[in-house]
């Protein structure tokens, strides 16, 4: 079969050279996003005051929550199209795309009309304080109205990142992010639309960056979209069967982590500011290992469509070096950093100072962070969802929170860190453990559709 489109392929020349041009759009589309959610907190706080901050802040919960079995379709998406790319099958890439683009639009609508109907009630169980529900409840239902735009948005990303092409998806964020910021003041403030202007100006933003991208690539032939028709049985059960345990990572790590912030409560306002300002900082610095889970994620997929296992183990050799190379340097950054980094988020010395130490600490331990998103990366890639969930739930359940929580009393405000940096290196032992001797590389994506 002939390959269309102008994705890499990934399946012969130099993997260290692939690694590097592929994953670096990725790492700046990442950059790109987290810079979109930024811009929209500061033109929200400083245009419209804290209550409207904290009204978007916990939707931005119940929105993240909505979106976990998103996320989980995309990563089964980057999985079963990269191996079909790998394959060379082009009927194949066509009617799974086809099938995903049918499930996606059936769980957009489904996503968004619960949402936006359920929006008061959940608001109520997250204990949201009166005063800000009815903004937080106005927020919700015009995202979740919205919805179908942003399921469009990362899943047309994802479909040319499975092919190899990492570039165009960084045009579509960096058209969302240019609208944002100049939707933003507009629509909150010049029109006083208030709350319901930033909401607008999100869905507006991801839905024109989404038409553009659409357009984009069925014009210049990218990707083999057809009009949708009912997908095969198989492709379906196939998609869910991926995407199921791919959206309930998300959910344990999102659990996990409420857990901890739980552990980091107990220290008093202070601590808690820190390791607040401490997150946000960790949210940047991740993005390169991200980065890479998702670069390989894609090279190891196209190779064991072919079967190439040599070149798996070079993908994943290659990608674990290049990651220590990576956020070990980014690591020595951060601990000559940490205290002004810190500081542009908090003013309070006892928060400033918590949190420069968080970061000390933990920033040695991100290399070992990353040796998980590579490994877990690559088995994800041959289709091993239910197996990377259960190292997902032992690295948060079984490992980073009760770490967390017997260091912290063991050590006090300090032991948060070392407990958290015990966890990366004891979950990146396991991770490598899996990767060397699970049956992994076992699992049968096709086998079902192709007996048809």
């Amino acid at each position: 079969m002939t390959r269309t489109g102008r994705g890499h392929d990934f399946t012969q020349g130099s993997t260290l050279r692939q690694l590097v041009v592929f994953s670096a759009p990725i790492m700046a589309a990442n950059l790109l996003q987290t810079s979109f959610q930024i811009v929209d907190s500061l033109w929200i706080g400083n245009l419209l005051g804290a209550d409207a901050l904290a009204a978007v802040a916990v939707s931005a919960v119940i929105v993240f929550t909505a979106l976990s079995f998103v996320i989980g379709m995309n990563n089964a998406a980057l999985t079963i199209l990269s191996q079909q790319r790998g394959r060379a099958d082009e009927r194949g890439l066509e009617r799974y795309l086809n099938a995903f683009v049918v499930t996606l639009l059936v769980l957009s609508v489904v996503v968004g009309a619960l949402g936006y109907g359920l929006s008061g009630g959940l608001l109520g169980l997250l204990g949201t304080p009166e005063e800000i529900v009815a903004p937080a409840q106005e927020y919700l239902r015009i995202t979740f109205l919205g919805i179908p735009f942003l399921f469009g948005y990362t899943f047309l990303s994802t479909v040319l990142r499975a092919v190899g092409d990492s570039r165009t998806p960084m045009r579509f964020v960096l058209v969302a992010v240019l609208l944002n910021v100049v939707l933003d003041p507009l629509l909150i403030h010049v029109l006083g639309l208030g709350v319901r202007g930033a909401a607008v100006a999100t869905v507006l933003s991801q839905g024109i960056a989404f038409g553009y991208g659409l357009v984009h690539v069925t014009r210049r032939r990218l990707v083999p979209f057809r009009r949708p028709t009912l997908p095969a049985g198989a492709e379906v059960r196939t998609i869910l069967r991926l995407g199921i345990p791919a959206g309930l990572q998300m959910a344990v790590i999102s659990a996990g982590a409420a857990a901890i912030t739980s552990v980091v409560t107990g220290f008093g306002p202070a601590v808690l500011a820190g390791y607040g300002a401490a997150q946000r900082i960790d949210s940047l610095i991740m993005l390169p290992a991200q980065a890479l889970g998702i670069s390989v994620s894609s090279m190891a997929g196209q190779n064991i469509g072919t079967g190439n296992w040599d070149r798996v183990g070079r993908v994943s050799r290659v990608g674990v070096v290049y990651n220590l190379a990576i956020m070990t340097a980014v690591a020595l950054v951060v601990v000559a950093l940490a205290r002004p980094a810190v500081s542009l988020f908090v003013r309070e010395p006892d928060a400033v100072e918590f949190g420069t130490q968080y970061l000390r600490i933990v920033a040695l331990c991100y290399p070992f962070l990353g040796i998980n998103f590579v490994l877990n990366g690559v088995v994800r890639a041959a289709g091993a969802m239910y197996q990377v969930l259960v190292l997902n739930i032992i690295s948060f359940w079984v490992l980073r929170f009760p770490l967390t929580a017997l260091f912290a009393r063991l050590s006090g405000e300090s032991g948060i860190a070392l407990g958290m940096g015990a966890s990366f290196i004891v979950s990146s032992a396991i991770a490598f453990l899996y990767y060397r001797f699970g049956r992994w590389r076992e699992t049968e994506l096709f086998a079902e559709a192709e007996r048809r």
